[in-house]
C-alpha cells in the first residue's frame, strides 16, 4: 500500500504576520542604493530641463487637469520618465536629439509591462506645434481614462461578491444631515 501524501499548513505560518511593506520604491524591487541614485538624478534633470520640457511643464501647470497632474521627471520603478500621470498610468517620454532610442524602448517596454502606457514626443514637435501635442495628448488621455474604467467595469462584473465601501470621514455619523438650503 502507498502512502499518501497531504499538503498540511504549518501552524507557526498561519499565526505569523505578513510580511512589512516597503516603503521606499512603491513595492517594486529596488535596493534604497540605487533608488537614492534615480531620485537624485530625477532632482538634477529638473535644475537643467530643455527648452521642450519647460514649454510643457508650463502648460501643465497654467491646465486644470482636475484629478490627473503630471509630476516633472518622475522615478516610476528604475526608470525616469519626464512626465507621469499617476492616476491615470500614464507616462510621457521627450524624445531629444542624440537620445539613445535602444535604452528609451527597453525602459517604455519595461512600463507598459506593468500596465503604465508611455506616450513618446518629439522635443521638436512640443517647440514648433504646442496645440498639436496637446490635442494628441487630450486624445490619449480619453482613450486612456476608457480604457482604465471599461476595466474597472470588467472586474466589478468578473466580481460580483466584492464590494468596495468608502471609509468614513471622522465625524460623518456624529451630525444629522441638514436639508439644502432653500430662499
Amino acid at each position: 500500500m502507498t502512502t499518501r501524501k497531504t499538503l498540511a499548513l504549518n501552524p507557526e505560518a498561519a499565526t505569523a504576520e505578513a510580511p512589512v511593506l516597503k516603503k521606499k520604491g512603491r513595492g517594486w524591487e529596488i535596493s534604497d542604493k540605487r533608488l537614492d541614485a534615480l531620485h537624485e538624478q530625477a532632482r538634477e534633470l529638473r535644475r537643467h530641463s530643455s527648452e521642450a520640457h519647460k514649454a510643457l511643464a508650463e502648460k501643465f501647470s497654467k491646465a486644470d487637469l482636475g484629478r490627473y497632474t503630471f509630476t516633472r521627471h518622475a522615478v516610476v520603478g528604475s526608470a525616469i520618465v519626464d512626465f507621469n500621470c499617476h492616476a491615470m498610468g500614464l507616462a510621457l517620454s521627450i524624445d531629444e536629439e542624440g537620445q539613445n532610442d535602444v535604452l528609451a524602448k527597453r525602459r517604455d517596454k519595461s512600463l507598459e509591462s506593468v500596465g503604465i502606457k508611455v506616450m513618446r514626443i518629439a522635443a521638436s514637435d512640443i517647440l514648433t506645434d504646442i496645440d498639436g501635442v496637446l490635442k494628441q495628448l487630450t486624445q490619449v488621455m480619453r482613450e486612456r481614462i476608457a480604457e482604465r474604467k471599461a476595466a474597472a467595469r470588467a472586474h466589478k462584473a468578473a466580481n460580483p461578491n466584492q464590494t468596495y465601501d468608502r471609509p468614513k470621514r471622522s465625524g460623518d455619523g456624529d451630525k444629522p444631515k441638514r436639508p439644502p438650503h432653500r430662499n
